[in-house]
């Protein structure tokens, strides 16, 4: 698989200028900043109290909004989107509800407007190195199977790609705060499992060329479009 950065694939797959751009489970904002900063309207969408607020306390880049919601139950009027991005994030939507994010993504989308959904692949050096506090397998399986099956929600695949993240991390500190962010539940397993998780860091984590640690991330993206 070729090397790619995540954000350089988004920005080259999606024309971002003067589009607008729901941003499913945000994070702390870098995506919807990053957007922003290429011209796009987005409305960034987060439910983690811990997220929200490293997203709000960062600097606005232009008209971006973040809001609190989940992808079930998009706080969208309908046909007001060009783009619904799910960026890493639809395999944390309980899988009894990612049909139904498919479905609102659909319901918010103008007609020819595109849903980009990256996923990270289950295996490689970071998942491992993952794995004890959450081996994500399964949902990431389940989060495949609802994108192949949005066409129930008139969402028809446009295509379907792979290639590797170079994933760098400054230290042990910053592999453990970026695990934990996404899921407050990881905090205390992690804690528990500490001894174990710095030998699976030192293992499997490369030494970066500019300083830090290097893992390659398989990812996958799927593009749909409405009809």
């Amino acid at each position: 698989m070729d090397k790619r950065r995540n954000t350089d694939v988004i920005v080259k797959t999606l024309a971002l200028e003067g589009k607008r751009v729901i941003d499913v489970g945000c994070g702390d904002g870098a995506l919807v900043r990053l957007m922003a900063r290429f011209g796009a309207h987005v409305l960034g969408v987060e439910c983690s109290p811990r997220q929200l607020a490293k997203a709000r306390a960062s600097a606005k880049v232009s008209d971006e909004e973040i809001v609190e919601g989940v992808g079930q139950a998009l706080p969208a009027d309908d046909e007001s989107a060009d783009a619904v991005v799910f960026f890493n994030s639809l395999h944390h939507i309980p899988i009894s509800h990612q049909a139904k994010a498919m479905a609102e993504a659909a319901r918010v989308l103008k007609p020819g407007g595109e849903v980009y959904v990256s996923e990270p692949l289950p295996w490689g050096a970071f998942f491992e190195a993952v794995r004890p506090i959450d081996d994500e397998t399964w949902v990431r399986g389940a989060a495949l199977s609802t994108v192949k099956g949005a066409w129930v929600h008139g969402l028809e695949e446009a295509s379907e790609f792979t290639y590797i993240h170079p994933l760098v991390l400054k230290s042990f500190e910053a592999f453990r705060d970026k695990i934990i962010s996404a899921n407050s539940e990881r905090e205390a397993k992690f804690t528990e499992l500490d001894h174990e998780m710095r030998e699976r860091f030192a293992l499997l984590a490369k030494p970066a060329e500019d300083g830090g640690f290097a893992f390659e991330q398989p990812m996958r993206v799927n593009l749909l479009r409405k009809e």
